[in-house]
This record gives structure tokens, C-alpha cells and sequence, in this order.
């Protein structure tokens, strides 16, 4: 399966609306259609912050699975918020450093006009998981890894 489609059937992504566009070695595009879920209050027209972060942190993952070929979990990530949401967002990430443990993202994050709303800055781990981790052991065991801890 391509990895775009990979991401775009996370359930988080799905429940956001943020769907993967391209993704190349090292880089990658996102997309995250505004919907009246996503604002920050009942009343006004802006996105909560955290819609902008997922995105980010969502372009950024799969831009460093591209290279590592792996689950990639994010261990840090530092945004700035540069402008208010208040329509379609647009994300490209791109992989800065790619080392043995860890990489390193940059990823811009873009509005309808393309004006530029936010940066973020990424660290993903990239080895060192072993064979059996949270994220995959129900799709290759069909349990939960909880379950087999018992």
C-alpha cells in the first residue's frame, strides 16, 4: 500500500480530516479542509491550535517514514503560530537530518491564500523500536499488546 493512503486511514487523521497528498523521499504534503469542528469557540471563525499542530506533526511523520521505512514515532515538536486559522490548511514537510535514532523535520504550514499560518520543527525517533511496538502489534498479531501482557 502506498504510504499516503497508509496515513490517510489513521483514524486521527480521518476523525481531523487531514488527508496526505504527496510524500517523496524526505518530504512530504498534507491537507486539512476547515470544518466548524475544528474551531477554537461556539462562536468565532478561528481553529483551535491543536488542529494546526496535527497536521504538522502529521505531514512531518510521513515524511521521515518515507526514509525510514518504519514506525516513526514523533518525540518532540515545537510550533509557532504565525497567523489565525480560518479556512483550508496546506502543510509540506521536509526531512533536515535523518540519523540512525532520530530525524529532524521542517514543516511550513500554509492557508488558502498561502500565507504562511505556522512553522514546526520535528523530531521523530527513526530506530532502535524492535520488532514489537504499540503501533503494529494488533496489525501483525491481531491483539492488543496489552492483552499479551497479561
Amino acid at each position: 500500500m502506498e504510504l499516503a493512503a497508509i496515513f490517510n486511514e489513521m483514524p486521527f487523521a480521518k476523525l481531523l480530516g487531514i488527508r496526505v497528498t504527496d510524500v517523496d523521499e524526505g518530504y512530504a504534503e498534507a491537507e486539512l479542509p476547515f470544518h466548524d469542528d475544528l474551531r477554537s469557540n461556539t462562536w468565532g471563525s478561528v481553529a483551535h491550535g491543536a488542529a494546526t499542530y496535527a497536521l504538522a506533526d502529521t505531514v512531518g511523520g510521513a515524511a521521515v517514514i518515507s526514509l525510514s521505512e518504519d514506525v516513526s514515532p514523533t518525540v518532540d515538536m515545537r510550533i509557532d503560530y504565525l497567523a489565525p486559522v480560518t479556512g483550508d490548511l496546506h502543510a509540506q514537510a521536509e526531512v533536515i537530518r535523518f540519523g540512525s535514532s532520530l530525524a529532524m523535520v521542517y514543516v511550513e504550514v500554509f492557508d488558502a491564500d498561502d500565507t504562511r499560518v505556522a512553522t514546526a520543527q520535528g523530531t521523530y525517533k527513526t530506530g532502535g523500536q524492535g520488532k514489537r511496538t504499540p503501533w503494529n502489534d494488533r496489525q501483525e498479531n491481531g491483539t492488543d499488546a496489552d492483552e499479551d501482557a497479561e
